[in-house]
């Protein structure tokens, strides 16, 4: 990542900064995908932070006196050298910085004393204290200047209690748009080390809610989600997100966050925003968004029914796309044509009012987290709409003094970290948040790489890597709300983002490639297409396709036990034992912490004809083809293939067995005779063809979601 080449420059040849001096630092909080922690304190307090916005970057320090201390200043000439647009630019320093002016200086830059923003000057050194110019300065940024602030706003925050830091500290207004906040948080102080690579940045940060919630909730007692709209899930994933609204079983529904001067209220459905009973909770929700000023509310065309509304009540409203001179935009979540446009709308201050499901779209579509349109605009903004469907119901307004008990991912996910390192058994809230949690880390692991992201994602990553997988069988199965139920989830989920290490290969030559060849042409539903090979538990295949296959819908699947056990109290195997990726480049590599056979999933109308496909890194796995398989190969040599899952076939059934119970076959032939016999039989009886579409597949699993046999 190109995040990483920037913190190399910003700390080169820095061994470690003293911050026990006697002014004591500010907490910062970082949002957003570009923003990254430069130095952080044991207690994972950061204290120096860097991001970049439109054009520009910009650097935090966490108190402004850092600005001018002798012991920084090998450090801020490698930040200016850093937000420098070119090598020739003046840097101005505004105030009294007389160490730091004389320290540039000495390094060959231009620097000139400055009293605020001037024209050509190339970065700006400055404390964060006024917001006489924060738009000004923002927009700077954008078009390519450099930014060199520092403030701490703790001791703001004890003198203006009853205002919010986040939005009214003037340093907020100037840097927030890049994803860093000032905190009214004090840090440790103490002499600390550079590390080698971007500290770790928990997500979770103390920021309370209260009065937001109060104003959004004035006057409403429960959130009617009941009727014809089928809302989707939110994940809230974000340091500045809250939950607005939550099922029984923890699915968030209507979720707000701040990102940068700005805020955000999603909705599942945009259908509910013409519904009755959310007509006070929607109305809350535009004042909050509008945040006093009373300005026009733009409303997308396909809103227009909420535009009415809106107007009904006497609100300043028009029916358009985003435009400038809006306070508050509506629109859906289905285009994400705008949306950068939105987040610079509200980076810089602007309210939204985002909703739609994904539910629908995922039916066509895979990868809904990262490629769902409404997700390009709002995973930057720390919310996600996910393909699950939130159950209906009219939900009790949450209690916002039962934050602590009140499930929201960023505090669930920290408090688990800290619970596993100690080896500690789960107590309730925790246990109780377990399966949830289960289905967001699965969901948060999928997340489009940033460095706040990426930071857990790793941590997530190596938590995988140093705990065991524990032993599951039925014999020994595995309560659902346990540690060992979220390490066997999570095993699953760290494989899922290609950061399994093939561990058994150093220095192993590979096998030379295998070539398979199969059928994509499908006039039916999806089918899988066996390749006959097997891919061991934690290795990895790179599979080779041709040109004219790339993009036309196929998918790489590893594994055949499809059924998803995420919702069983108790498992005798993992809940999801399966991986697939789209065939969007000529060459695809795929791992599985569990292994399994390999399958190419054709799409239907699929008319792509015989596939050729080259695979490095999987080994032959017994499959028995009847009409193309002769016996005598099959005893000598094919049922002794060391996978062990084998798979028999003929023309309207395929069978998944374990390989154990076919060694010993010797005449695979007679067996699939019977098997025809008895498919003959059955489209008789329904009167069908004698030929599927496609063969009918039998998995043998130890453990089904529903029943003891289901299609």
């Amino acid at each position: 990542m190109a995040v990483n080449e920037d913190y190399n420059s910003l700390v080169r040849g820095i061994g470690s900064l003293d911050f026990s001096i006697d002014s004591i630092p500010g907490k910062l909080l970082l949002t957003g995908d570009e923003a990254f922690p430069v130095l952080a304190s044991p207690g994972k307090h950061v204290l120096i932070a860097a991001s970049k916005y439109g054009k520009g970057r910009i650097v935090v320090l966490s108190h402004e006196e850092f600005l001018n201390a002798p012991q920084f200043m090998d450090f801020l000439i490698n930040a200016v050298s850093w937000l420098k647009p070119s090598s020739q630019v003046v840097i101005g320093v505004n105030g009294n910085m007389s160490h730091l002016e004389h320290t540039l200086s000495a390094s060959g830059q231009k620097v000139e004393k400055i009293s605020g923003l001037k024209k050509d000057i190339g970065v700006l050194c400055m404390d964060g204290y006024s917001d006489s110019q924060a738009q000004e300065i923002v927009s700077f940024v954008k078009e390519g200047g450099g930014l060199l602030i520092g403030a701490q706003a703790w001791s703001w925050a004890q003198c203006h209690r009853q205002d919010n830091v986040l939005s009214q500290f003037p340093g907020n207004k100037i840097t927030s748009p890049a994803g860093i906040y000032f905190t009214g948080h004090p840090a440790e102080r103490g002499n600390y080390e550079v590390t080698e690579n971007i500290p770790w940045c928990p997500i979770y940060k103390e920021v309370n809610f209260s009065a937001d919630f109060k104003q959004l909730m004035q006057g409403v007692s429960n959130l009617d989600i009941s009727g014809p709209n089928l809302p989707s899930e939110l994940l809230l994933h974000g340091p500045l997100t809250f939950s607005i609204g939550l099922t029984n079983t923890n699915q968030c529904f209507f979720g707000g966050a701040y990102y940068g001067r700005g805020r955000v209220v999603v909705g599942t459905h945009e259908g509910n925003l013409c519904k009755p009973e959310l007509k006070t909770f929607l109305l809350n929700a535009i004042s909050w968004l509008d945040m006093g000023r009373q300005g026009k509310i733009g409303v997308l065309p396909t809103l227009a029914n909420f535009a009415n509304v809106l107007k009904t009540e006497g609100l300043q409203t028009v029916v358009s796309n985003l435009v400038p001179g809006l306070s508050v935009y509506c629109c859906t979540s289905y285009s994400a044509d705008e949306a950068e446009k939105i987040q610079q709308f509200v980076a810089e201050g602007g309210g939204l009012l985002i909703a739609g499901h994904a539910w629908y779209w995922s039916y066509s579509n895979s990868d809904v987290v990262s490629q769902y349109p409404g997700n390009k605009v709002l995973n930057k903004l720390g919310i996600s709409i996910l393909e699950r469907q939130a159950t209906q119901g009219i939900y009790q307004v949450l209690d916002p003094q039962a934050e602590a008990t009140t499930y929201h991912f960023p505090r669930a996910v920290c408090q688990l970290l800290d619970y596993l390192k100690t080896r500690a058994e789960l107590t309730p809230p925790l246990s109780n948040w377990q399966f949830k949690l289960n289905q967001d880390v699965a969901n948060f692991m999928k997340l489009p790489a940033s460095p706040l992201i990426s930071s857990l994602q790793e941590e997530l990553v190596q938590l995988a890597h140093c705990c065991s997988i524990p032993n599951v069988s039925k014999q020994c199965p595995v309560k659902s709300c346990t540690k060992d139920a979220f390490m066997m989830c999570l095993a699953q989920d760290v494989s899922c983002v290609d950061r399994l290490q093939d561990l058994d290969c150093d220095g192993v030559p590979c096998e030379p490639p295998v070539t398979v060849e199969i059928d994509a042409t499908n006039p039916d539903f999806d089918a899988w297409r066996s390749t006959g090979l097997y891919l061991p538990p934690r290795k990895t295949a790179t599979l080779v396709f041709p040109a004219s296959a790339v993009g036309k819908g196929l998918q790489v699947q590893v594994g055949c036990h499809s059924d998803d056990l995420s919702s069983a109290e108790k498992f005798c195997r993992a809940p999801v034992v399966i991986r697939k990726k789209d065939v969007d480049d000529e060459k695809v590599s795929i791992s599985c912490v569990w292994g399994g056979l390999l399958y190419v999933i054709v799409k239907a109308k699929s008319q792509l004809g015989n596939v050729q496909i080259s695979v490095q890194g999987a080994e032959l796995a017994p499959m028995f083809i009847k009409g193309k398989t002769d016996n005598s190969s099959w005893v000598k040599k094919i049922r002794n293939y060391p996978s062990p899952w084998a798979e028999l076939i003929t023309e309207n059934v395929i069978l998944t067995v374990p390989s154990d119970v076919i060694r010993s076959l010797e005449d695979p032939d007679a067996l699939m005779s019977i098997w025809d016999k008895m498919m003959e039989a059955i489209t008789d009886l329904a009167s069908i063809p004698k030929k599927f579409s496609r063969p009918e597949r039998f998995v043998t699993d130890v453990q089904l979601s529903l029943g003891s046999i289901h299609f």
